[in-house]
C-alpha cells in the first residue's frame, strides 16, 4: 500500500514541478523625486495555478502577500508564489497561489511615492479591476502605513488583506491568527492521538508575530511553556516553574521589556544562542523563527515528542527521514500555518460584520480538519504527516 502511495505522490509532484505560473508579471515606471531625479519603480506579481478557483466565490482569483525589499528578484517571487499555491491548496481554500513585490526600502526617502507608483502600475491585475491576483498582503517589509497609503490610490481596502477591522479587514497580524492556526494544529494532533494540550509542555523558538500567538493560544489550550528562543531576548531561556498567567499577557503584548524582567527572575537563561532553544526536552516545539533550523547537524539533540511548524520550513527537507526514525512527527508549515492567507479569503468574501471572529473559527475549523485528514492518510498508508500533506494538497490542484 505504501508503494501505491509513494508513486502516486511522485507522480503528483512530478506534474506539480512541471507547471509553470499563469502570469509573471514586471512592472517598470519612473516618478521624479523631490529633488527632481528620476527615481525607478520595479515590482513583479506572480500566479499560479487559479483554475482551482474557478468555481469559487473569487473566480480565477490567487492570493498571497507583498514582499518588499531592495534585492528581491522575480525568481523569488515566482517562488513564493508557488508555496502559496500549495499552502492555499492544502488548506482547501479555492484559492490559486500568488504574490507580489516591490524592489525597495520602506525605510528610504520618498518610500511613500514608489510605493504608491508600484500600486498604481499593480491596479489592473487586482482580480476587482479583472486580475487574478487577489491583491496586496502583509510580508516581509510591509507596514501597517501601506494600507492607507493603498487606499489613496485604489479608492478602497478591497485589494489590500491584513487591515485593520474598521477598514473591513481581519487585521490577521495583531490577531495572531496564524498563530492561533499553529496552535490549533498541534491541540489537534494531540487529541487525535489520545493526548492533549492541557499540561502538555512546549517549547518556542522565535517570539515575533507567529511565535507570540502561537504561545497565547496554545498557553490557552492548557499547554505549559516551559523554555524559549529568541535573539531578541539574548538567546535561550528555560522556566524554573510555570510560567505566570501574567507572563503570557506579556507575551501576547509583545511587551519585550516585561518578559525579559521576568524571565531574569523566574528562567534560567543557558545560551546566547536562541537554537538551543530546539534541544530542550518538551511535548510540543514551536519552531516559529527561521528556515532550515533543524538540520542532520542538531536532529539528534532533540528531545522533543511532536514538532509543529510555524516558521516556513524550519527543518531541512533531508532531515524529515531523520526525524521519521526517531519517531518525531511533524505537523508541516503548509498544514499548519495557513490562517493568514484564511482570514484573507474571509477579507475578500464575507459580508459578516465581524470579520475577526468569522477568521478565527474558519481557521479553527480548516486546519483542525486538514490535521485530522493528514493523521488519516498517513496511517492508512504508512507515511509522514508531510507526504500525507503533500499528497492531499497535490490532488486538490492537480485532480
Amino acid at each position: 500500500m505504501r508503494n501505491d502511495f509513494a508513486k502516486k505522490l511522485r507522480e503528483y509532484e512530478a506534474r506539480f514541478e512541471a507547471m509553470e505560473p499563469e502570469e509573471q508579471i514586471v512592472l517598470k515606471d519612473k516618478f521624479v523625486n523631490s529633488e527632481k531625479y528620476e527615481t525607478e519603480v520595479e515590482g513583479y506579481i506572480v500566479v499560479w495555478n487559479t483554475r482551482i478557483a474557478k468555481d469559487g466565490p473569487l473566480p480565477f482569483c490567487a492570493k498571497g502577500g507583498t514582499r518588499i525589499h531592495p534585492k528581491v528578484t522575480l525568481d523569488e517571487i515566482k517562488m513564493l508564489a508557488r508555496k502559496m499555491a500549495l499552502k492555499n491548496a492544502a488548506a482547501g481554500l479555492p484559492l490559486g497561489g500568488a504574490k507580489s513585490g516591490l524592489r525597495g526600502n520602506p525605510d528610504e526617502k520618498e518610500f511613500k511615492r514608489k510605493y504608491q507608483k508600484f500600486v498604481e502600475i499593480a491596479k489592473p491585475y487586482f482580480h476587482e479591476n479583472g486580475g487574478k491576483c487577489g491583491g496586496l498582503g502583509f510580508d516581509i517589509g510591509a507596514r501597517p502605513e501601506h494600507v492607507d497609503w493603498a487606499i489613496e490610490v485604489l479608492g478602497s481596502g478591497k485589494s489590500f488583506t491584513g487591515k485593520p477591522a474598521k477598514l473591513g479587514g481581519t487585521d490577521y497580524d495583531k490577531n495572531g491568527i496564524a498563530g492561533l492556526g499553529v496552535a490549533v494544529a498541534a491541540r489537534t494532533y494531540l487529541d487525535a492521538v489520545g493526548k492533549s494540550a492541557k499540561g502538555a509542555q512546549f517549547a518556542v523558538q522565535g517570539l515575533g508575530a507567529m511565535g507570540a500567538a502561537v504561545t497565547k493560544y496554545f498557553a490557552a489550550y492548557g499547554g505549559q511553556m516551559v523554555a524559549l528562543g529568541d535573539p531578541v531576548l539574548e538567546g535561550t531561556w528555560v522556566f524554573k516553574s510555570p510560567p505566570t498567567k501574567a507572563f503570557y499577557e506579556y507575551v501576547g503584548e509583545r511587551d519585550y521589556k516585561k518578559i525579559r524582567t521576568y524571565l531574569d527572575i523566574n528562567a534560567n537563561h543557558i545560551g546566547k544562542d536562541s537554537n538551543v532553544v530546539l534541544e530542550q526536552a518538551c511535548d510540543v516545539l514551536f519552531p516559529c523563527a527561521m528556515q532550515n533550523v533543524i538540520t542532520n547537524t542538531n536532529v539528534a539533540k532533540l528531545k522533543t515528542k511532536l514538532i509543529c511548524e510555524g516558521a516556513n520550513e524550519p527543518v531541512a527537507l533531508d532531515t524529515y527521514k531523520r526525524l521519521q526514525s526517531r519517531c518525531i512527527p511533524v505537523i508541516p508549515d503548509f498544514i499548519a500555518n495557513p490562517g493568514g492567507v484564511i482570514a484573507a479569503f474571509v477579507e475578500m468574501t464575507s459580508k459578516s460584520k465581524d470579520k475577526v471572529t468569522e477568521a478565527k473559527e474558519m481557521t479553527e475549523m480548516r486546519i483542525a480538519e486538514n490535521v485530522r485528514a493528514c493523521l488519516k492518510l498517513a496511517e492508512e498508508h504508512g507515511v509522514s504527516l508531510r507526504e500525507a500533506g503533500l499528497y492531499l494538497a497535490y490532488q486538490r490542484i492537480l485532480d
